[in-house]
């Protein structure tokens, strides 16, 4: 039987986990966040997500894009007016299937999502240059082990989870 003792180590253990997780999240959360400032207001956080979910699944069906972004159809259609007002989407039709609208980037919409992405790369390798050789291998080595124990494909939009 196991000691009192060593199971409240085991459950104070699992809380500090937690905690160093919950302060982990708000970090990338704020990464992100502020990945948006490079754009000085171009686009709108929803905006943004909308162009990202465009970025990962590509050409796709505003049905499949409002899937992915947990948004009601007449949300996605009124975020796609304004994006392709703003020329970062190209709205489009599948061939003999008129009625079907598509969706996806145009060169200016893939530039903005670069532009985040290439940020938030320099972001988090400022962060991590800041470690010693030591901890960034075992921050590299826990994170792998995160990352395998949420699953494949966690995360990240697909044409396999959001299916047409």
């Amino acid at each position: 039987m196991e000691s009192s003792s060593l199971r409240s180590d085991r459950e104070g253990e699992a809380d500090e986990a937690l905690e160093v997780l919950q302060s982990v999240t708000r970090i990338l959360a704020g990464v992100a966040l502020r990945s948006l400032d490079v754009l000085d207001g171009t686009v709108t956080l929803t905006q943004f997500r909308m162009l990202a979910v465009l970025a990962d699944l590509g050409p796709a069906r505003s049905a499949q894009v409002a899937r992915a972004l947990g948004l009601e159809a007449s949300t996605i259609t009124r975020l796609a007016d304004r994006l392709v007002g703003a020329g970062y989407v190209a709205r489009g039709s599948e061939p003999g299937h008129r009625g079907v609208v598509t969706l996806q980037l145009s060169a200016p919409g893939r530039h903005l999502v670069t532009r985040v992405a290439a940020w938030r790369q320099d972001e988090l390798a400022r962060m991590m240059a800041r470690l010693p050789a030591e901890q960034r291998a075992a921050v590299t080595a826990a994170l792998r082990h995160l990352v395998a124990a949420a699953g494949e494909g966690y995360g990240i939009i697909s044409r396999i989870l959001v299916p047409a």
